[in-house]
């Protein structure tokens, strides 16, 4: 009897565990998840035949090794840090291994490894990264299977509200993780190419170089740049484009506002701010802003900013309660970990809201001497807070590339990503039948 054994049981493995409980009755295998929270797992599990819940500790090198020792393959929803310990163990112990997180420089140093124990390590299989590597692929296959030349790859993806759910001014709500959306483009300049040219753009201007994008029955969105697009290149063979850029989707304004908190330091996450526990939601605005006791917090940060008093980004801060004497709280924190705190009270999603995860590329190339544009797009609903939007973008692909390893349908050992043909084809064909679909379209090609 086969083992699939999953660390973590948090937002983004319920439809994962669903898809697999169903997997192991039709196949006669068994499911073992395990949590530090042993009811959130029960939860999930609901008792269903061939499933085990364990109460699992990360940490204690012991249980992990045995845990992995019984497994056919281990799926780690643990955070992305630790999933380089995991992966070691899973080749020592030639088991294989599938997570939805990127590969870091200390994941790729394990390949050849992998390969030499004949295990699969298949990484960024989830939303973003994951769906956009496959969707884009695809693609980008497709075209040059045809002749033609890319000139241009640019692909955008976002967690946002769905529309039912936006009711705030920001028109925004959590759906991944607070603390990577309050740090977003803090990890050093922003690298892209545009029409030939290396390109960069340091922190502080991250959000106020956007572009301006489309889709059809959902309005109008902007895009910001994220982390390093050049990488990329050589992942999608696109070592001579021209232009390759990678993004993140948000509704219009919200960057222009977001830039506000940039500007005063309120995102800076590399020192503590002595008294923060007592400090109320107006102080720690004004700690970023020059002294004058005859001045208003807000009159300081419209002129520090050069904010027209009319801007409907006054309106977005007074929406979170940030000109307050509400108190902070919490000890020792860095102005980053307080501003998530202030944004948790107001954009996490409620019982009755829905997500929405809206991914969208554009493929611009040259096909017997004439340059075209296509774009493609998909727009995907969460049902309710359980089966969200996220949850199966992230852990439908997942659950897919599990099972297709455990049948030999992957079978090319070492540390991958959901690249190549006979992997990207078969799961993008499967996430079809729940809902998670592209449309493409052929435009007029306008370059960068």
């Amino acid at each position: 009897m086969k083992n699939i054994v999953v660390f973590g049981a948090g937002l983004s493995a319920s439809v994962l565990i669903d898809y697999l409980a169903d997997l192991v009755v039709e196949n006669d295998w068994m499911l073992s998840v395990g949590d530090r929270d042993i009811d959130l797992v029960e939860s999930k599990l609901k008792g269903r035949p061939n499933t085990h819940a364990f109460k699992f500790d990360v940490t204690d090198d012991f249980q992990r090794l045995n845990e992995i020792s019984k497994a056919d393959i281990v799926v780690s929803m643990l955070p992305a840090h630790m999933h380089v310990e995991v992966a070691k163990e899973c080749i020592g112990l030639k088991k294989h291994m599938v997570t939805a997180s990127y590969i870091s420089p200390e994941m790729l140093e394990l390949d050849q490894r992998a390969k030499d124990a004949g295990v699969v390590i298949m990484n960024e299989i989830g939303v973003d990264p994951g769906i956009d590597h496959m969707s884009a692929m695809r693609v980008l296959d497709e075209i040059r299977e045809q002749g033609g030349k890319m000139l241009q790859f640019e692909t955008f993806t976002g967690g946002l509200p769905a529309p039912q759910s936006d009711d705030n001014p920001w028109h925004y709500k959590f759906a991944w993780n607070p603390r990577n959306v309050v740090l977003a483009g803090a990890g050093g300049a922003v690298k892209f190419k545009q029409e030939g040219q290396f390109k960069y753009i340091p922190y502080h201007q991250v959000f106020r170089r956007i572009e301006r994008i489309d889709i059809p029955e959902y309005g109008q969105f902007e895009g910001y740049a994220n982390r390093d697009s050049l990488k990329y290149q050589s992942v999608y063979g696109l070592q001579d484009i021209p232009t390759i850029y990678r993004g993140t989707l948000r509704r219009r304004g919200f960057c222009k506002a977001w830039d506000v908190f940039v500007k005063l330091g309120a995102t800076d996450d590399s020192y503590v701010m002595e008294g923060s526990e007592n400090m109320t939601y107006r102080e720690f605005l004004n700690s970023f802003l020059a002294y004058n006791p005859h001045d208003s917090v807000e009159l300081k940060l419209m002129h520090y900013l050069k904010i027209d008093q009319d801007n409907d980004i006054m309106d977005k801060m007074d929406s979170l309660d940030i000109f307050s004497d509400t108190k902070i709280g919490i000890p020792n924190a860095t102005p980053a970990r307080i501003l998530q705190h202030i944004l948790e009270q107001k954009w996490t999603l409620n019982e009755d809201d829905l997500d929405m995860i809206v991914m969208y590329h554009v493929f611009g190339y040259e096909m017997d001497g004439k340059k075209m544009q296509r774009s493609s797009y998909m727009v995907l609903e969460g049902d309710d807070r359980t089966n969200t939007a996220m949850a199966k973008t992230v852990g439908l692909p997942v659950a897919i590339a599990t099972r297709m390893i455990l049948n030999g349908k992957i079978s090319a050992s070492g540390v991958k990503a959901p690249i190549s043909k006979e992997v990207y084809q078969p799961v993008l064909n499967e996430l079809e039948e729940y809902g998670i679909r592209f449309t493409e379209r052929e435009d007029t090609y306008r370059g960068y």
